[in-house]
């Protein structure tokens, strides 16, 4: 007879809270003493699902004391730093919970907010919960004056179903999870996939606090990939502003041929350098910014047709008691 495992048997948890880390050593402890009592006081099943991506510093072993100490607590590790986004992926495809939440470890979302949205997602039968950053004072005027411009774009060339100032703490249910773990996805920006679904979706509204401590682990050049990555990844508007690009140096060069005809018929043509100059720089910086949006796109086919794993797991705690029970079989 063939039996199955206890912890196949076990009932899934009502919650998973899926935390993606990298370095942070400093902040998760504060993270975990926060967290905990808002978890404990919702009265339901839950699990805290923490993917290490590849942290250099003692992450995973500040992780191993925590999990000592607080049962709920499960930790996936990755071989290598895999991104956030695919961090983030490898929760969602490991979670169990019928409702899931996805949030930072650095409390710049707040924990407590977790309850309001599951309180609204059960009350309305809603399958997204979108955490909105209604305040954003804390963060610099360069950081909200480029979050307002990523966000205005992708509304402009996604769709306004994306809402202003998500990010990625929301609440998915388990039906939301099982459809986004059926897309295809080798780069995927959930801020638009999760919209893109068109489910049943609310919205709850937070004040963005200060990092607790460590350092921000998105600088300006993974904010412009997480740009490029949104648009290419949801939209052909680039190829076609390229194509308008090339539109408008044609009509510019007959403009220019024109003109420079017009003088030579009139006898007033004056020999210098400034208009061939600007001339040859304009065509040239066209043409490579249409190479390089073309370039794009092949990058995003490319890996595509690799088809290799966005992420590698290298330890799953739920799952070492299984393969020890197995082993002793």
């Amino acid at each position: 007879m063939v039996t199955t495992p206890i912890l196949e048997r076990e009932a899934a948890p009502r919650l998973s809270v899926v935390v993606p880390v990298f370095d942070e050593q400093d902040v998760l402890p504060l993270f975990a003493e926060r967290l905990r009592p808002v978890l404990d006081g919702l009265g339901v099943t839950y699990e805290v699902l923490t993917v290490d991506d590849g942290s250099r510093d003692a992450t995973p072993a500040v992780l191993e004391g925590l999990r000592r100490r607080w049962p709920e607590l499960r930790t996936v590790r990755l071989r290598r730093n895999s991104g956030h986004q695919n961090a983030l992926t490898a929760g969602l495809h490991r979670s169990r919970g019928q409702y899931v939440v996805s949030i930072d470890v650095d409390l710049q979302d707040p924990p407590e907010v977790i309850a309001e949205m599951l309180l609204l997602a059960e009350s309305a039968g809603l399958d997204v919960v979108h955490g909105v950053r209604t305040d954003r004072r804390t963060d610099t005027p360069f950081k909200r004056w480029t979050a307002g411009l990523y966000y205005r774009l992708v509304r402009r060339v996604v769709g306004a179903a994306v809402p202003a100032n998500a990010g990625d703490f929301r609440l998915l249910s388990r039906a939301a999870v099982d459809a986004l773990t059926e897309l295809p996805e080798h780069l995927p920006v959930y801020r638009l996939l999760v919209p893109w679904l068109g489910l049943p979706s609310g919205e709850v509204a937070y004040a963005r606090a200060s990092r607790a401590a460590g350092r921000s682990k998105y600088p300006l050049s993974r904010m412009v990939r997480l740009a490029l990555d949104s648009i290419t990844g949801f939209s052909a508007a680039p190829l076609r502003m390229a194509t308008w690009l090339g539109c408008a140096g044609v009509a510019l060069c007959v403009v220019l041929g024109g003109a420079a005809l017009a003088a030579y018929l009139w006898g007033s043509v004056v020999p210098g350098w400034a208009s061939m100059f600007v001339a040859l720089v304009f065509l040239g910086a066209v043409q490579l910014l249409c190479l390089g949006l073309l370039g794009e796109y092949v990058a995003r086919i490319f890996t595509t047709v690799q088809s290799r794993p966005a992420y590698v797991v290298a330890f799953d705690s739920h799952a070492a008691p299984r393969r020890h029970a197995a082993a002793g079989r």
